[in-house]
Parts: structure tokens; sequence; C-alpha cells
């Protein structure tokens, strides 16, 4: 699969959602909803987030957010 980048996508390996931020070469910078340490996943590790847990991985990029901005 050719990940498009801000797309949201599944480490085949350990079955963790992240948020595709590059590539370089065969792998894919990934960075999990809501922040944290980003990591690398070869590209054919990869698979397409399905529509739950795409919509899951937004709603805690949204609170993220939402928290940030509270005083």
């Amino acid at each position: 699969m050719k990940p498009v980048v801000g797309s949201y996508v599944v480490d085949g390996r350990s079955d963790r959602v992240g948020q595709v931020m590059g590539t370089v070469g065969g792998l894919v910078r990934l960075r999990p909803p809501g922040g944290g340490p980003e990591w690398d996943c070869p590209a054919d590790a990869l698979r397409p987030a399905g529509t739950c847990e795409e919509l899951r991985a937004r709603v805690t990029e949204i609170n993220r957010d939402r928290t940030r901005r509270l005083p």
C-alpha cells in the first residue's frame, strides 16, 4: 500500500493505529493518536485503518486538542 500523509493506518506487527507523518525509503513514520513517541513501520506491514479504528483515532485527536485549549 502507498500511505498518504495524514491518513490513519494500522501497524500490522502490533495492531497499533497511527497517523502517517511521512515516508523514507520503505519505512513509514507514524504518530499515535493523541500524541506520544513516533515510530517507524515497514510499508509492507501496514494496512488501512478501518472505519471504527479511524473514528476512534479522530476522537482521540479532538479530545487532545480540546484539553490543550483549557486554561
